[in-house]
């Protein structure tokens, strides 16, 4: 696949966020209709969802993932999560569908012709370990999803994942606390654009609850542990993304509001959430582009 603009030595890095990828999806769409290209690309929990639409070159597929699709009668709901299916019914979702023919369709040509590398994150429940895979990990497209899924794995909601004798759920418990700068950086990559999903002055809080969580995941005290002082992490993240953002060393796509939650279902707002993101890209574009060298 040759593209236009294909960069050479700044990652993208999508953070996580549930459904305010609705939002962080309008990124997607616009870096494609510009034809820009990272050569490597990371992910974690929903932004695994935006690195798998990128690297398929799918901008409808990166929309419909966020929006549309949350109306699929299959999609999850309280009847699922008391089945052990999950809140968010994943099995389905990441691993059936977009299997040819399904309401999903996922372009794995597409993907496997991308010449970009990636990595996308999950967490090692009884280890506390951050786990990367990238194209070695996923040489069929089964590989990809269940390894989308296990990265989107959000605790308690949603069931774990098994994965070669493993099991994992969200990659944002893990080293970042949600924004995966620091697998690029021991890649050695210097220059970032980074998509983020929550506003400018956002700052995480500790859990209020603390002992449910200790109680909850006795049997897996790195899951406690990890859901305690993610907040720390993650403020910690943001805190070097700006400063490399000082540096001119990153580009941060910063949402001007967030008018969704995580677990939003409603896909007339969803809809809106893209569309107000869509818009903030496009408008945009053109200091990403001089950040990317490519005005």
């Amino acid at each position: 696949m040759e593209h236009t603009n294909l960069l050479d030595e700044t990652a993208l890095i999508f953070e996580g966020g549930g459904m305010r990828a609705s939002y962080t999806s309008g990124m997607v769409v616009a870096l494609l209709e510009q034809d820009i290209h990272a050569p490597f690309v990371a992910g974690i929990s929903a932004g695994a969802s935006n690195t798998a639409n990128y690297l398929s070159c799918d901008g409808p597929r990166a929309r419909r993932s966020f929006t549309d699709f949350a109306a699929d009668p299959n999609f999850g709901d309280w009847r699922t999560f008391l089945r052990g299916k999950g809140l968010f019914h994943a099995e389905y979702i990441y691993e059936h569908a977009g299997m040819p023919g399904m309401p999903l369709e996922y372009n794995w040509e597409a993907f496997q012709r991308h010449r970009a590398d990636f990595r996308i994150g999950g967490f090692d429940i009884k280890s506390g370990d951050t786990v990367w895979w990238g194209r070695k990990d996923t040489p069929k497209m089964e590989d990809l999803m269940r390894r989308v899924r296990a990265s989107s794995t959000m605790p308690i909601v949603m069931p774990p994942v098994p994965i070669d004798g493993r099991t994992y759920v969200d990659g944002a418990l893990g080293t970042d606390g949600g924004v995966p700068l620091s697998i690029a950086e021991e890649l050695g990559y210097e220059r970032f654009l980074v998509v983020l999903t929550r506003e400018r002055e956002y700052r995480k809080a500790p859990e209020k609850f603390p002992k449910f969580y200790l109680t909850y995941f006795r049997r897996y005290p790195a899951v406690a542990d990890a859901l305690l002082t993610r907040w720390w992490r993650y403020n910690q993240t943001r805190e070097k993304l700006f400063e490399l953002h000082r540096a001119g060393k990153a580009y941060l796509f910063i949402p001007e509001v967030m008018p969704v939650a995580n677990g939003e279902r409603n896909v007339k707002k969803l809809h809106s959430a893209h569309e107000l993101g869509l818009d903030q890209a496009r408008r945009e574009m053109p200091a990403i582009k001089e950040f990317l060298g490519l005005d």
